[in-house]
């Protein structure tokens, strides 16, 4: 069965691959190739500026271009070179060694083949080639999205700044809050977990097969490698992490995860939330025509995008954090088990793709119920009880709260003319009762 939307195992690339596809160039397994051969020719033109005296020809400017065309204009066909390769290598990382070798060899550059991956191990490919695609899905995609999400959230919050609204805490009527201010909430809460995903730098490792510029010290003591390496690396925008191991130990990785993992809580907290409005009738759905929401109930309207938001913004939760409990850690200077699971680092994206265009869709076939929003105030009077008892308490009144505990609490219903039979028979001056008079469920919203 050949590989389409309908035979993929995940619906990451099958179902949703639509939603799916702008991570493409960046995390799948051509990525990941393209990446790699970036870094070897990176590299191999790091050291020629560094003056080994064999890499001469690779100092010229227009042959730096030309190997820069390596995998800037890498194609479907070289990704298979490689994977066929590495058929025969049984290794990844050395197939596209060779790859680039093969390419020297039609640059008529044999004579510096040798330096492709120079005292390298795979690992200081990988360390940098995957944290770096990492990098660019999310500056490219991933953070366009989740501020896709930002403007309309911000766009909703000013619709709806000045419509009061019954606050439930604890699922109970409290005090009134306004429809734009709990949307900004949620503006605010993930700004600033964007803000702390941003602050951690993209670690990577380089430094050979212990991390300690053994290869590197031994053919060329001459050169500082650390500070050929910390400049390398920051060349491709990353931090060097500095000792390691063999590999990365992925401290920095794991809470760029966790950063990613609070972004999609609160997405989740936000999905609940207006699912749980649609419930309350606080907001009706645009009827897109020939939708169908339910397979057995014509009249429903299902708040599917919510519901496939949050779903999905679970299993990206799940991966996260597996990567970032999992990735630091390793077995003496290393183990395999990170390689495997580093394949997976744009499952987790995936999701977070998905769920953000479901989320994005359902926010803009929101419709808001005034006339539910008012109902709903003007049934729960009550709740300016504690603005009426807070006025008392300034004025010195006697046990203000508990007059007004004796009052909420009755069987009867609390309504205006309550209220104010209430406030009438308070020993406050005439100024203060009509102070308590003009509190009301619509206007008591704070600042």
């Amino acid at each position: 069965m050949n590989l389409s939307q309908l035979s993929a195992i995940s619906p990451v690339d099958g179902r949703y691959r639509t939603k799916t596809e702008a991570l493409a160039p960046y995390l799948s397994e051509f990525g990941l190739i393209r990446y790699r051969v970036g870094v070897e020719v990176e590299y191999l033109i790091a050291l020629a500026n560094a003056g080994i005296t064999v890499l001469e020809p690779v100092r010229n400017t227009e042959v730096q271009a030309a190997l820069r065309e390596l995998y800037q204009n890498f194609s479907e066909a070289d990704a298979q070179w490689i994977k066929d390769k590495e058929s025969i290598t049984n290794h990844d990382v050395k197939a596209v060694e060779y790859f680039v070798k093969f390419k020297l060899d039609e640059l008529k550059l044999s004579s510096v083949k040798e330096f492709v991956h120079f005292s390298l191990t795979s690992q200081d490919i990988n360390n940098t080639s995957v944290p770096l695609s990492l990098k660019e899905a999310v500056d490219q995609a991933t953070a366009p999205l989740l501020n896709e999400v930002l403007d309309k959230l911000k766009s909703l919050a000013q619709e709806w700044k000045d419509i009061p609204m019954l606050a439930r805490t604890h699922g109970q009527p409290a005090s009134p809050t306004r429809v734009g201010k709990e949307f900004y909430v949620f503006v605010s809460r993930l700004e600033e977990q964007i803000r702390l995903l941003n602050s951690v730098q993209w670690p990577a490792k380089f430094g050979g097969a212990t991390g300690n510029f053994n290869a590197h010290h031994v053919a060329f003591p001459e050169i500082s490698w650390v500070d050929f390496a910390d400049a390398f690396v920051a060349s491709l925008g990353l931090k060097r992490s500095e000792p390691t191991t063999q590999i990365e130990h992925y401290d920095n990785l794991a809470a760029k995860f966790d950063a990613m993992r609070r972004i999609n809580v609160i997405l989740i907290d936000l999905c609940r939330d207006v699912w749980t409005y649609i419930s309350m009738e606080y907001f009706r759905q645009k009827i897109v025509k020939n939708e169908v929401g339910s397979s057995a109930m014509p009249h429903k309207v299902n708040p599917i995008d919510f519901e496939n938001a949050e779903g999905n913004l679970g299993i990206a939760n799940a991966v996260l954090n597996h990567l970032s409990e999992k990735l630091p850690l390793s077995r003496l200077q290393r183990d395999l088990t990170d390689s495997t699971v580093l394949r997976n680092v744009g499952v987790p994206l995936g999701h977070m793709h998905i769920a953000c265009h479901s989320l994005i869709k359902g926010l803009n076939k929101l419709l808001i119920n005034v006339d539910k929003i008012h109902a709903d105030l003007e049934r729960n009077w009550a709740v300016v009880a504690e603005g009426i008892q807070t006025v008392l308490r300034r004025e010195g009144y006697l046990n203000p709260y508990e007059a007004l505990k004796d009052l909420t609490r009755s069987n009867e219903t609390i309504d205006q003319q309550v209220i104010n039979r209430f406030v009438d028979g308070l020993q406050v001056s005439d100024e203060v009762k009509a102070e308590l008079k003009a509190i009301t469920p619509f206007n008591y919203t704070g600042i």
